[in-house]
């Protein structure tokens, strides 16, 4: 999004032709439109020009349109900071975007996953987001404490929980509101809810740490409703799914206009940009914050921020406002802050597609709120918290690259992440490896990572169907990011930056699939992936080779007495189509051979002048999904008081960890 010249009656006219509410009415003090005036907070007392410590330039939205805008959010919200509460009111207008008749709403209610220790994702958790633990008395909730349609009709009494992935009745993340009257297809309906928040302190993603703040999924979500073709669909309907211990989140794109209500000296930062100053109200200041084309809200709050900011453009990147909001323990640190976000803007803009919001907000958190770092949400990211004064690369500028990333790969690429959680992941790892190499220098051990896959699963499964934690992000983040890298080395760096590029691009905006995906790189390379993609993504096949014997005749040929080498060679998991081998002979000779991968069973004859001493497949560890390198490698014949089977590579492997760090 580029910054233009707001001219009201020219926005509000195209606004009004292409059916959209009037967003803002700059001679009010509410961004709300007339219709919604009751919605309206009273005349500011003092209208108090902000400091440079503690806002930023104000912005005014623009008339461009990047998404189909199905919902549209006017929220006020109050923190009260001794009670670590919020009281928020919000108007959800959403636009059906399907053709049958509904009769009910559904909600997510993310806040009452931390209700007690028998919700879903408390449950599957074991209370704990990595290495993060839920702190004792820690609990939060969140409760509806009114719904009305905009002729005043009270909904609070239709409000029934639901519990579609697992039945538990103790799990109250996702509600079912029935309307008073039906919705038709293309139709627009207006509720105005109350409701109050009950922060948890942070163990995962959400919550307070002191006087830190950090609200993301604080306020009652609309579920998508899918039309067809949407992700595959033949029928339309509602994707619905409760607050899981490994999914993270999908939701429609809309426009976002929320009023924070903090303490005079705290410091706020959230998802867009503010559109007016700060409005003074005693010890108190209401800041109000705009956003659209975006399909969620996060804010952070604290009187600790070290605030910084820094204009940024390239040849990709028209302008971004890139904004830090530092704990104090990282207030030396912006620069390392800075340069990471502005490799992260410029080369992922360049590879797949230009950033096109004026904002970018960096959140660290304190080192007791850590559980809130490591998170993306529109134009708004954290860092892990500061609980070093000196962090590493991968502790710094990894993340933040790693979390730029997600504003292309969730953020405007918006996979459903309940259901297919390694098009975000797994495309923002590789993106991260890959820019961590060309600007520091830092590559990952990928034999390690696919050594340590020790239970595939298939990559298009529900989250929370992977199991633990562990399971989930060696499959997620890891297996995916691996397989991404094995279809580079098959068709080339150049072709395969092109399928992503391609990729996000044409699904910019939208919610694509893995089927989407598949079809993209089927273009570009001109032939079918449906085995591949059967086997690695929607299997959960790793590429095992094994050398299961070496036999070795003396044969006489040409009347010269040579030896013939048998290996044989099994296939134990999914196929590839180059397996290179390497054979070394007693006298140092070697031969190197390359098998298509496709038998099950294969044997190999070599006549040589001397035995065949050892043989290895994949020497190099090229086949970045090989797991099971223990059985590449095998001796021709060794001291019988040691094992059959000697194994090189777990040497080699050895030294990679010694010489690398394991992300």
């Amino acid at each position: 999004m580029t910054r233009r010249t707001f001219i009201v009656s020219i926005s509000i006219l195209i606004m009004c032709l292409l059916g959209g509410s009037i967003m803002y009415m700059l001679l009010s003090d509410h961004p709300i439109a007339p219709s919604l005036a009751s919605h309206q907070q009273g005349n500011p007392a003092v209208m108090k020009a902000p400091s440079p410590q503690q806002a930023e330039s104000i912005q005014q939205p623009t008339a461009e349109i990047l998404s189909n805008r199905v919902t549209e959010y006017h929220i006020d919200v109050k923190l009260n900071e001794q009670e670590r509460t919020l009281t928020g009111t919000q108007t959800l207008s959403w636009t059906h975007p399907g053709k049958k008749t509904l009769n009910e709403l559904y909600f997510h209610l993310y806040p009452n996953a931390f209700a007690s220790s028998e919700t879903t994702f408390m449950k599957e958790s074991g209370g704990r987001l990595r290495s993060d633990i839920m702190p004792k008395d820690g609990w939060g909730s969140m409760e509806l404490t009114d719904i009305r349609t905009m002729d005043g009709i009270s909904l609070l009494h239709r409000v029934q929980y639901v519990q579609p992935d697992d039945g538990n009745a103790n799990d109250r993340t996702l509600a079912k509101v029935r309307l008073p009257r039906s919705v038709q297809g293309g139709e627009s309906i207006t509720l105005k809810i109350d409701f109050t928040v009950k922060l948890p302190k942070i163990f995962a993603r959400m919550g307070t740490a002191g006087d830190f703040v950090m609200a993301g999924q604080w306020f009652p979500k609309l579920c998508v409703y899918e039309p067809v073709f949407r992700r595959g669909r033949s029928t339309e309907g509602w994707n619905l799914h409760q607050y899981h211990g490994n999914s993270e989140f999908y939701s429609d794109f809309g426009i976002y206009s929320v009023n924070i209500d903090v303490p005079s000296e705290y410091t706020v930062a959230a998802t867009g940009f503010p559109t007016k100053p700060a409005v003074q109200r005693g010890e108190r200041k209401i800041v109000q914050y705009y956003a659209d084309d975006v399909h969620d809200f996060a804010w952070a709050a604290s009187p600790n921020f070290v605030y910084a900011e820094e204009p940024f453009s390239s040849a990709e990147v028209p302008g971004v406002r890139i904004k830090l909001y530092l704990d104090p323990a990282h207030q030396d640190l912006k620069d390392r802050y800075f340069y990471a976000a502005k490799v992260a803007l410029s080369n992922f803009s360049r590879w797949y597609g230009s950033y096109p919001y004026s904002t970018l907000s960096i959140v660290v958190p304190p080192a007791d709120g850590n559980g809130a770092g490591g998170m993306e949400y529109p134009t708004l990211i954290t860092a892990f918290g500061a609980a070093s004064e000196s962090p590493g690369y991968d502790e710094l500028e990894r993340t933040v690259i790693h979390e730029i990333g997600h504003q292309f790969f969730y953020g405007m690429v918006a996979s459903n992440e309940f259901e297919e959680a390694w098009l975000d992941e797994a495309f923002t790892s590789y993106a991260e490896d890959r820019l961590m190499e060309q600007e520091f220098g830092i590559t990952t051990s990928l034999p390690i990572q696919a050594a340590l896959i020790h239970n595939p699963k298939p990559l298009t499964q529900p989250s929370w169907e992977f199991g633990s934690a562990d399971i989930y992000a060696k499959n997620v983040y890891h297996r995916g990011k691996l397989v991404l890298l094995d279809i580079e080395r098959q068709i080339g760096t150049k072709t395969m930056n092109r399928t992503l590029s391609l990729y996000a691009r044409k699904y910019r905006f939208k919610h694509p699939t893995t089927a989407d995906f598949q079809r993209v790189l089927e273009q570009t390379t001109g032939r079918t992936w449906k085995s591949y993609f059967d086997q690695y993504i929607y299997d959960g096949k790793m590429a095992d080779y094994a050398i299961e014997n070496i036999t070795i005749l003396k044969v006489q040929q040409d009347n010269e007495m040579l030896y013939e080498s048998m290996v044989d060679i099994k296939r134990k998991g999914g196929t590839h189509p180059k397996v290179p081998i390497l054979f070394t002979f007693q006298d140092g000779h070697t031969v190197r051979k390359v098998w298509n991968g496709e038998e099950e069973q294969l044997q190999l004859k070599l006549r040589y002048k001397e035995p065949l001493a050892w043989a290895m497949l994949d020497p190099d560890y090229t086949l970045v999904l090989e797991n099971k390198h223990i059985n590449n490698y095998f001796k021709a014949s060794i001291d019988e008081k040691v094992s059959t089977r000697s194994n090189v590579s777990v040497t080699k492997l050895l030294e990679m960890l010694i010489g690398s760090f394991l992300w």
